[in-house]
């Protein structure tokens, strides 16, 4: 039986991933967007996994067209390719408390990658071990006076919950009402 290439998961997934990435250009608290969240669903979800780095890369890039380009993108990208990786590899395994575990290393990885891109990129650190631990501690109270949410990597773990849930939930849900929709060519599996 000859497989299609749009099934009805992929386009389902593709609608969930292009709302979430307009999302991204609403005004919001800085590092509080869906980017991370539709590279994790991405990797979870879609059952061509080079799709899932093309699909969520494509909107990040499509959304920093228009948001602006900026030095830190392959810090960005780099974490969120590695989110994509999170994502496929607890697809066999779709559940909360494992969505809640790679949503917190994501936030955690993106946190540990982006600073270590400041640290080498911004003169204001030095150049050493001391100088990392710097841009760590201040990666940690970036923006932490309230009017940009709680901090910047609070921001990004709170977003990730957030948005992770809501992913993951709208598409738990449609498969339980419509799950010709979910359904992924002749493979089964309990949660996708």
């Amino acid at each position: 039986m000859k497989q299609r290439f749009l099934s009805p998961n992929l386009i389902f997934v593709f609608i969930i991933i292009m709302f979430a990435a307009i999302t991204r250009l609403i005004p919001h608290w800085p590092n509080f967007t869906p980017i991370a969240a539709i590279a994790l669903f991405g990797g979870a979800t879609l059952e061509k996994k080079y799709l899932a780095f093309i699909i969520p890369l494509i909107a990040l890039f499509i959304s920093d067209l228009i948001i602006g380009l900026y030095p830190a993108m392959p810090a960005i990208y780099i974490s969120f390719i590695i989110t994509v990786l999170i994502g496929i590899y607890i697809s066999k395994n779709v559940k909360a408390h494992n969505i809640l575990l790679a949503s917190l290393t994501s936030s955690i990885i993106f946190f540990i990658i982006t600073n270590f891109a400041a640290w080498i990129g911004n003169p204001l650190y030095p150049n050493n071990i001391t100088g990392l631990i710097e841009s760590y501690i201040a990666g940690l109270a970036f923006f932490n006076d309230g009017k940009y949410g709680i901090s910047m990597f609070l921001n990004e773990v709170i977003s990730g919950l957030f948005f992770n849930a809501l992913l993951f939930g709208i598409y738990y849900i449609t498969k339980l009402y419509f799950p010709s929709i979910a359904a992924k060519s002749n493979r089964q599996n309990s949660y996708i």
